[in-house]
């Protein structure tokens, strides 16, 4: 590995980096991670062997990343090595649709050690070429239609090699209010993080912000140009470029991409939080230490973010700040997403005295956030429901599946069932949320009960009759997630250990 000092910050201004200074109040609530919790390489693998021979691999970089935050790296792919190809290439999902290559996992997997060989060969000559990704659509809640691009096989390796090279070093400088799509942390921990500011900092009025086309607007020019801050390595820059530009198939005609990352690539998702990481938290964290006077808080996740402010004025000039900051790298927030409300401790009371109705409420990863009270002491809470929109999606989703197994065993379609319900029980199945599962419960049961109905002509199918079926296919709507008080202090108190 060698590396050398950066000399030149201007692209994006300068910020406290510094890990090791003593932490705000309101990092305490975002959870920023300690030095010794970078450390670790949390990247799943397929042995624990591979895992650990990657893992001693980077970990210099990780901790040249860690002790100095203006190094930049010049050489790194020499540890994109033919075992961390391997181990990516058993990192991928077998079953995984195939990119315009046509290739499957178990193909590539019949002469793997030749292809990996080769393929290792090519990166390092420079021989090796991206292709373009295949386009599909997948439809969304608000019925509108969501292009994901697919990689080919080799694509993936390599870009999953990439992710966990350039991971060892943006694990050191991403802060602790991100939490999309990094190792070790999930949406449940932002939705903690989330809550527990709420409830416990003067946070009396918030910012649910959207990024109008995130994925589709990322400017190459600026991303490479941010990447640059830290990666030195002018093959990793081009590996990454190649991926920009590869272009996309869409029913055999190919298109140019000049701006973008295609979401479904591998690699998208940490381009994605570079970016923002220089474009947004560090901005928003500097912006805070400068301008705010009150509390304020930050969660994001991915391109979706919240913030909890205590006074207004100040939430209505990072609100106008922000716009203008992500004009500069060509993004926009979502006009009819991004709404300032008011929420928090004395909203309600507020609202009261002035004979407006009850606090608005915010959506934030799939469930919408409401101001409530506890019951023993009237104290202030916030309470999470799943979306309505996205529950009656899922469960439009779920009655065009059974329309198309209606003439399956039944023992199959209660199989397949259970396991789609119970995934969404395990994302869902938070507390308070007790109405919308048994919502969820009933509607999938009226919808298997229509299904059996419609291909039995005897219409011998009973609410009696079907209440015994889902009693011994699906499982009954229960609580299984902690109170986010609960799991969130758990968190700290490991990490403290």
């Amino acid at each position: 590995m060698h590396a050398k000092r950066k000399s030149d910050e201007s692209i994006v201004p300068a910020t406290s980096t510094n890990n090791d200074a003593p932490e705000a109040s309101a990092e305490l609530i975002e959870e920023r991670d300690s030095t010794k919790r970078n450390a670790v390489q949390s990247a799943r693998s397929r042995t624990q062997s591979r895992r650990k021979h990657r893992s001693r691999g980077l970990h210099g970089v990780r901790e040249a990343a860690r002790k100095d935050r203006s190094l930049k790296f010049t050489a790194l792919l020499h540890h994109v090595s033919e075992d961390c190809l391997r181990e990516a290439f058993f990192n991928l999902k077998k079953r995984a649709a195939v990119g315009i290559d046509n290739v499957t996992w178990q193909e590539y997997e019949q002469n793997m050690e030749v292809n990996i060989a080769d393929l290792h060969g090519r990166i390092h000559r420079g021989a090796y070429r991206a292709k373009p990704s295949k386009r599909i659509y997948v439809p969304k809640a608000d019925g509108r239609k969501r292009p994901i691009g697919i990689a080919s096989l080799e694509d993936k390796i390599v870009q999953q090699a990439v992710v966990w090279v350039l991971n060892a070093i943006y694990e050191q400088d991403f802060r602790g209010f991100s939490y999309g799509f990094r190792p070790g942390r999930s949406q449940h921990q932002a939705l903690d993080a989330l809550t527990v500011a709420i409830c416990d900092r003067q946070v009396n009025w918030v910012l649910d912000a959207d990024i109008k086309g995130f994925f589709d607007n990322i400017n190459h020019d600026w991303l490479m140009k941010l990447l640059e801050h830290r990666i030195g390595d002018k093959r990793i820059l081009r590996l990454i470029r190649k991926w920009l530009t590869a272009g996309a198939s869409e029913e055999g005609e190919w298109s140019k991409t000049t701006v973008g990352t295609s979401q479904g690539a591998v690699i998208s998702p940490l381009l994605a939080n570079v970016y923002l990481h220089y474009v947004f938290d560090r901005w928003v964290e500097n912006w805070r230490s400068q301008h705010a006077d009150g509390d304020a808080v930050v969660v994001r996740y991915a391109d979706d973010f919240v913030i909890g402010f205590q006074h207004q004025g100040e939430a209505e000039r990072c609100l106008r700040e922000l716009e203008q900051r992500f004009a500069r790298f060509g993004l926009e927030l979502h006009e009819e997403k991004t709404r300032l409300i008011e929420f928090g401790k004395s909203a309600d009371i507020d609202r009261q005295q002035r004979g407006d109705s009850r606090p608005e409420t915010f959506n934030f990863l799939g469930f919408t956030h409401v101001v409530a009270r506890t019951r023993s002491q009237g104290r202030f809470t916030a309470h999470r429901y799943s979306n309505r929109k996205r529950l009656r999606a899922k469960l439009q989703e779920i009655g065009s599946q059974l329309r198309k197994r209606m003439h399956r065993p039944l023992k199959e379609t209660g199989q397949w069932l259970r396991r789609v319900v119970q995934g969404w029980q395990n994302y869902h199945a938070v507390p308070f949320n007790s109405r919308q599962l048994n919502r969820f419960s009933k509607g999938v049961s009226r919808l298997w009960l229509m299904t059996l109905r419609r291909r039995s002509q005897r219409g011998r199918w009973t609410w009696e009759r079907m209440a015994h079926v889902v009693s011994k296919y699906l499982p009954p709507p229960k609580i299984l997630h902690p109170y986010p008080h609960q799991r969130f202090h758990a968190r700290l108190k490991v990490r403290a250990v």
